[in-house]
C-alpha cells in the first residue's frame, strides 16, 4: 500500500483529493483525519471501492466509528499517547477486543511506533500492520546473544585447520 493523505477538512475536498489519489494507482491507501466529516469522507470512499486510512485516531469510540464508516485501515499513534503519559498499547488491546467482538475487517496499522518494544506488544497484541522508522528495524535485528554467538562461531572457524 502507498499513503497519500487528504489535507482538506471539507466534505467536497476530501472526496475530490482521495478521488485523484486512487485514480493515481491502484495501491493506494488514502489518508483521512478523524473528524465527523471525515467518517463521512471515509463511508463514500468505502461505496466507491476506494481504501482508505482513518488517521490520527486515538480513543475506541473513534476506532469503532471508523470501522462501522468501512475503513480499510484505523491508524492509532502509539508514540503520541505515550508522550501524553497514556498507554499506546492499551488503545491497540481495546481497538483490537471490539473489531474482534463485531467481526469488522477495519486493519489496525499501529503508528507512530518508537522502539522494538512498541513493535513486540503491537504484534502481541494483534495489531494488523505497523508504520515502523528503519532504525527501529534495525535494532530488531539485533539481539547481545546473536552477537556473541557470531562471535563464538568466527573463533570456532579460526581453530580449523587450513589446508
Amino acid at each position: 500500500p502507498i499513503s497519500a493523505g487528504t489535507i482538506s477538512l471539507d466534505f467536497e475536498g476530501m472526496m475530490k483529493e482521495a478521488t485523484h489519489f486512487a485514480k493515481m494507482h491502484k495501491n493506494i491507501v488514502v489518508k483521512i483525519q478523524m473528524t465527523d466529516i471525515g467518517l463521512k469522507a471515509d463511508k463514500k470512499c468505502k461505496s466507491e471501492g476506494i481504501k482508505t486510512n482513518v488517521t490520527l485516531t486515538f480513543s475506541p469510540n473513534q476506532a469503532l466509528l471508523v470501522a462501522k464508516a468501512g475503513a480499510t485501515y484505523v491508524s492509532p499513534f502509539i508514540g503520541r499517547f505515550d508522550d501524553i503519559s497514556e498507554e499506546g498499547m492499551q488503545l491497540i488491546e481495546q481497538m483490537r477486543q471490539i473489531y474482534d467482538n463485531y467481526d469488522f475487517k477495519t486493519k489496525i496499522l499501529a503508528a507512530s511506533i518508537r522502539n522494538p518494544i512498541h513493535v513486540r506488544d503491537a504484534a502481541l497484541i494483534g495489531a494488523d500492520v505497523a508504520t515502523i522508522p528503519f532504525a527501529v528495524i534495525q535494532q530488531l535485528t539485533k539481539h547481545p546473544l546473536t552477537d556473541i554467538g557470531i562471535e563464538k562461531f568466527l573463533k570456532d572457524w579460526e581453530k580449523v585447520p587450513k589446508k
